[in-house]
């Protein structure tokens, strides 16, 4: 099967780019932030990115490029005879596939306020009706199954057309679109009464309130923003040239990561404080709170349009960038042609994503965790907590390792053309320090996790002793 190719190094910047940004920056960043502190979990948040997620992101992106395939075929190509490093291909597959089993349902909600907030429902009501739409959007299985299809169906829709004009040439649009809707939004925010307070909150870092869970929560995210771990960025190096090097490339994506993730906090913590909004309302806060706020905003009606516009778009950015990199590991496996690859895998995700959307009403008893937890934080766990963390870990030994692929082939790769290198000094950090950092933490992720009202291993462990 001939391999497909990006038409351009833009493509690949904004489609690479619209794969990390996604509604990990603009859902689940301000909310992260609004109950880890502030200000602290931003700044350990953007160390996360530069120390763990920059590194991670080569990996991925040279492993792919040096192969020519996705996560499921590379390791058979670079690996040496024998070796069982090619493992990890079918883990990183059930981990994409298991992060669109509630990705989809995320963008779903987010398409429905967008339709409903453009059609003038959201609006003209009282605090208590707005602040029911959400939990009444998913008790109804039809919104919530129907909304969820419509994203599978338009995702797999656009990756029917090909790589560069469907995928790239959809992406590109989305992205720019993104980016300025973000501006507007972020220029209205500075107007509001609360800009100063949400700014203070947002951007001083408070280090007294950091702890274990907050510093794992940040590099969770880091990890879960930018979809590293599980071979989302390794497909598109797997697409373009050796022109650029790689460390140029990532910088690019990152930033332009960072952006987007920073510049939503600008979007919601001024509407938080100005109208009395409390930050820390969790996963809830972009469809409760918001909502509300809109409600009572001058022309609100339009300004809660264009913010879930620019939402639906982040999100749909991501949901496009993983399904490629499941419908390459699924055509590399079975030698699909992509339309009969875009059928087959779309009707698959959209079965599997059924029960994160029927978690919140018919099948709302199962609670795997705490008293208030559905199937999706079942998945979000496994995902974020535990395939990520993992699943780079992996990636990462078997580039430094002198029995796998090797630090010398990685940097090679990495360094081929025009642009910023890594030097070998890099080494002892990539091969001892990173992979005990991400051990560790993965450790006090698992240890802090919330299990059960109140209850954690590490609390578990404090009481014995």
């Amino acid at each position: 099967m001939e391999r497909e190719r990006l038409g351009s190094r833009l493509g690949f910047i904004l489609l690479s780019a619209g794969c990390a940004i996604g509604v990990g920056n603009v859902w689940k960043f301000p909310w992260m932030v609004g109950q880890n502190g502030g200000g602290a979990f931003v700044c350990f948040y953007l160390l996360f990115l530069v120390i763990i997620g920059l590194p991670i992101m080569l990996v991925e992106f040279s492993l792919g490029r040096a192969s020519r395939k996705s996560i499921a075929g590379l390791y058979q190509v670079l690996e040496k005879p024998g070796q069982k490093w090619h493992l990890h291909g079918s883990f990183a597959l059930v981990a994409n596939i298991l992060l669109m089993m509630f990705y989809t349902s995320v963008s779903g909600w987010i398409l429905y306020y967008f339709v409903n907030f453009l059609a003038g429902n959201m609006t003209g009501l009282t605090d208590a009706q707005s602040t029911e739409l959400f939990p009444n959007m998913q008790s109804n299985p039809y919104i919530m199954v129907g909304f969820m299809a419509i994203v599978v169906v338009l995702g797999f829709f656009i990756l029917s057309f090909g790589l560069q004009k469907g995928v790239e040439r959809v992406t590109k649009y989305m992205m720019i679109v993104l980016l300025l809707l973000m501006i507007v939004l972020a220029v209205y925010g500075f107007t509001l009464s609360g800009a100063k307070e949400a700014i203070t909150f947002y951007l001083k870092p408070d280090f007294s309130k950091i702890n274990g869970s907050v510093v794992v929560a940040a590099m969770n995210q880091a990890f879960f923003t930018l979809s590293l771990g599980v071979g989302s960025m390794t497909i598109f190096g797997s697409y373009i040239g050796k022109e650029r090097s790689l460390l140029g490339e990532s910088v690019n994506i990152l930033v332009l990561d960072t952006f987007v993730a920073i510049v939503a906090g600008l979007i919601v913590f001024p509407s938080c404080f100005t109208f009395d909004i409390e930050p820390s309302a969790g996963p809830k806060l972009l469809f409760v709170a918001l909502a509300r706020v809109f409600n009572k905003m001058p022309g609100g009606r339009w300004w809660g349009s264009l913010f879930f516009l620019f939402m639906f778009f982040a999100a749909m950015s991501t949901v496009i960038a993983v399904f490629e990199n499941i419908l390459a590991c699924v055509r590399e496996i079975k030698g699909w042609g992509r339309i009969k690859g875009c059928i087959i895998c779309g009707i698959a995700i959209l079965i599997l994503s059924i029960p994160c959307a029927l978690g919140y009403n018919l099948w709302a008893d199962f609670k795997p965790f705490t008293s208030t937890s559905s199937v999706l934080d079942l998945e979000d766990f496994l995902v974020t907590n535990c395939l990520l963390p993992i699943g780079a870990l992996w990636a990462l030994l078997f580039c430094v390792s002198k029995k796998g692929w090797g630090f010398e082939n990685f940097m090679n790769e990495v360094n081929t053309g025009k642009g910023l290198k890594i030097g070998k000094w890099l080494r002892p950090y990539m091969t001892y320090v990173l992979p005990a950092v991400i051990v560790i933490i993965f450790f006090i992720g698992i240890a802090t996790f919330e299990f059960s009202d109140g209850f954690t291993i590490m609390g578990w462990v404090k009481e014995l002793f």
